[in-house]
């Protein structure tokens, strides 16, 4: 039978009543003591008391749900409160004897995968609800699983991160030709051996009115990216230097290929490190540094197949490694900016441009950042939206468990980027930072390259100390080479793109979606790009 309630409130206010319906003489008068209570007070005090019957349902609910139906409506709402009014924990419903089988190590634990461990989530459940065993056997089971699962994907990515080693070090067939063709271009055509630039441009080379870029590079298609994309997207290409800079083997192919290809009207320079007389081990500490680190890689490092086989080391520690054995980090080619100031004595101001890199937009507004003093104009990479690429700090590239590192500098200082920076070269020649990188590369060699493991960023990262002034990352993003979490869309509106890392645009390892960016500055119709077998896809 339904009974319904009739909720009468006293013209006063005085009076609250509430009369059962059909005949029940009970009735229930509340009275007020002041004239002044009003009707919202009735009707707020009528809401809360709905909200606490809701609240009470509800825990009750959820601890029927947990298994408890045993559970007065009171007792429920009591224990769900009390422990978090007094600050204690709730009591958890999972047996102890599962967290002391998940946290014994893995190898008391029976590992060795047969016809008996569950090769899949499915197939073990299927399992447990045939044999419904004990919490410890479900544990024991469990963790066998997971474990067998984590060995073969570690050994996966560490397989994945062994090809792509393999697969960015060489230098690929279509590359490699293209420096035989234009060798021998260079060889017999006088047009290919022009001398760049022409006599009477060559003042413009020490003219601090003009733009002054640089690159080092001794990829040939990689510089001419850079080269057409900084000169197409400048509002001023006649104003644009860029200095090229290449070593002895890729200098006449390299001259060749800006010979039968000139950006006019911007001015390029081709140049080997051995037209630089003072360049010369004996002079040049890094010179001496890298013959030693080469030593001591091949030593300490024991090749790449040493470095796959330890079953010890996670596998981003086993990538970083792989990396370190890359020919890039050895190449005199990816110190030569720690020397621009010697390279360049007549220059005031330089941008230094890597070989992987796109240009985007007109760069020569960046001669109206005010540098303030500082000699590194660089972005920051430990603040942005993509927290995968610019989460980048002193700890991700130095061993702060080494004293010398700990000692001096803070893990959690941000870090910055090399690729596109701009370097006040009056300021830089009043400190000591190329000083400063060859006595830290020096201390990672004595310390047996346990200061850092790879790479010119982590010396740079220390030898700029306190000079580099943080530009708007606008003008420069990262990481197009070792993800593709970045969208076309994000890619496509900054101004300057990096392809650091492995998948590099020019390698078949390159994401499909990120290296359309880089093709576009290609002309595969070029006569050698064609004979070369060099395709947009």
């Amino acid at each position: 039978m339904k009974h319904t309630m009739q909720l009468l409130i006293s013209p006063s206010l005085r009076h609250v009543t509430v009369l059962p319906a059909k005949g029940f003489k009970e009735f229930i008068k509340v009275k007020v003591g002041s004239r002044r209570l009003s009707y919202l007070v009735v009707f707020y005090s009528l809401l809360l008391f709905t909200f606490l019957l809701r609240f009470i349902f509800v825990l009750t609910a959820v601890d029927t749900i947990d298994g408890e139906r045993k559970c007065s409506t009171l007792g429920c709402l009591g224990r769900k409160i009390g422990p978090r009014i007094l600050g204690r924990p709730l009591e958890s419903t999972v047996p102890d004897v599962i967290y002391q089988v998940l946290e014994e190590p893995s190898d008391k634990i029976e590992m060795e995968e047969g016809p008996d461990t569950p090769q899949s989530l499915e197939e073990f459940m299927d399992e447990m609800k045939d044999i419904r065993p004990g919490a410890e056997t479900f544990a024991v089971k469990l963790k066998a699983m997971v474990t067998l699962l984590e060995q073969r994907t570690r050994t996966a990515k560490i397989q994945e991160y062994l090809y792509r080693h393999v697969a960015s070090s060489g230098i690929p067939k279509q590359l490699h030709c293209l420096d035989l063709k234009l060798a021998y271009e260079h060889s017999i055509n006088a047009n290919a051996r022009l001398q760049l630039p022409s006599a009477e441009l060559v003042p413009a080379l020490v003219d601090n009115s003009y733009f002054h870029f640089v690159l080092a590079s001794d990829n040939i298609l990689a510089a001419s990216v850079v080269a057409s994309s900084l000169v197409q997207n400048s509002f001023h290409p006649e104003k644009v230097v860029l200095h090229i800079i290449t070593d002895s083997k890729t200098f006449s192919p390299m001259q060749a290929w800006f010979s039968l290809h000139p950006l006019t009207p911007a001015i390029i320079e081709v140049k080997g490190l051995n037209h630089f007389d003072w360049l010369t081990k004996g002079k040049v500490p890094v010179l001496e540094a890298m013959e030693k680190d080469q030593k001591a890689r091949s030593q300490f490092r024991g090749g790449s197949s040493a470095i796959v086989a330890n079953t010890t080391e996670k596998p981003h520690i086993i990538a970083a490694k792989l990396q370190a054995l890359s020919p890039k980090y050895n190449s005199l080619m990816n110190h030569i900016r720690i020397y621009l100031p010697e390279l360049f004595p007549s220059l005031d101001k330089v941008v230094f441009l890597d070989d992987d890199i796109v240009v985007q937009t007109d760069l020569l507004s960046l001669w109206d950042i005010d540098m303030k003093g500082k000699v590194n104009g660089a972005v920051e990479t430990c603040r942005g939206e993509d927290k995968f690429v610019m989460a980048k700090r002193f700890k991700s590239y130095l061993n702060f468990s080494q004293p010398l590192i700990s000692k001096n500098f803070d893990p959690n200082e941000c870090a910055w980027a090399y690729g596109m920076n701009i370097f006040d070269l009056q300021a830089w020649r009043e400190t000591n930072i190329s000083e400063a990188y060859n006595y830290w590369l020096e201390q990672n060699l004595k310390s047996d390259l346990s200061l850092w493991q790879l790479g010119t960023l982590p010396p740079g990262l220390i030898a700029f100390h306190g000079h580099v002034h943080v530009i708007d990352p606008f003008w420069h993003m990262l990481g197009l080479g070792y993800q593709d979490n970045t969208s076309i869309t994000d890619a496509q509106s900054a101004g300057v793109i990096h392809f650091n890392g492995r998948a590099k645009p020019w390698l078949d390892i390159a994401f499909p979606q990120l290296r359309s960016l880089w093709t576009k500055y290609v002309n595969f119709s070029d006569k050698f790009i064609k004979t070369c077998h060099i395709r947009e896809t």
